[in-house]
């Protein structure tokens, strides 16, 4: 997908919040299926230093950094974002973003993330193209979809 006529509709602030719930109720009832499958008590309680029993946190980062990466950057969605009508775009061709910049967003979102994604929301609102920190190191944009 590319650009039609015009600049891409970048104040979409509000359906990011509610495409972020949505995904994170999501990767909830993925924690939830772990336990319940395997009795990964890690997955539920957290990840703890302390521990060596760490795995069910371990396969549910791994899910949450497939599903960022490959649903971002193959097809600009994942499913909050599907639901809430808005897409990740390459902010100089309007296309898919790629792989590596599905890579880049999610890695970033480690600090975006800070503080419920607080940190991520004040970028945004602060930035001209409504950019958090990962969006602009992966030259990306989140656009209302056509």
């Amino acid at each position: 997908m590319t650009y039609g006529t015009g600049a891409p509709e970048v104040r979409v602030t509000g359906r990011r919040i509610v495409a972020t719930l949505i995904d994170g109720l999501i990767f909830s009832l993925i924690n939830s299926a772990l336990v319940a499958a395997f009795g990964v008590e890690g997955a539920e309680s957290g990840f703890d230093l302390t521990r060596f029993d760490n795995t069910g946190t371990l396969w549910l980062s791994v899910i949450v950094l497939l599903y960022y990466t490959l649903f971002e950057g193959l097809t600009g969605r994942t499913i909050g974002k599907w639901i809430t009508g808005i897409r990740v775009v390459d902010a100089h061709t309007g296309g898919r973003p790629g792989l590596l910049s599905g890579f880049v967003r999610t890695l970033l979102r480690l600090i975006d993330g800070f503080l419920g994604y607080l940190v991520g929301f004040l970028i945004v609102v602060n930035s001209d193209r409504r950019r958090r920190l990962g969006d602009m190191a992966a030259k990306t944009l989140v656009v209302r979809a056509q």
